[in-house]
């Protein structure tokens, strides 16, 4: 029992460090990527009707 104290808190520790690191250098929003421009398919994923801009 005293041999699983020792690799119990390291174990605690390396996750610890882990969601320390990974918080502070967000490395998934490095990879998510936003368009450019507004495009009629990309409007829809926002919520905004292309039809609404069509001139009478």
């Amino acid at each position: 029992m005293s041999d699983l104290i020792p690799l119990i808190t390291s174990i605690a520790l390396v996750i610890a460090l882990v969601l320390l690191l990974s918080s502070k250098l967000k490395l998934s929003s490095r990879y998510e990527r936003k368009p450019r421009t507004l495009n009629s398919w990309s409007a829809q994923d926002h919520g905004i009707d292309p039809t609404d801009d069509v001139k009478q």
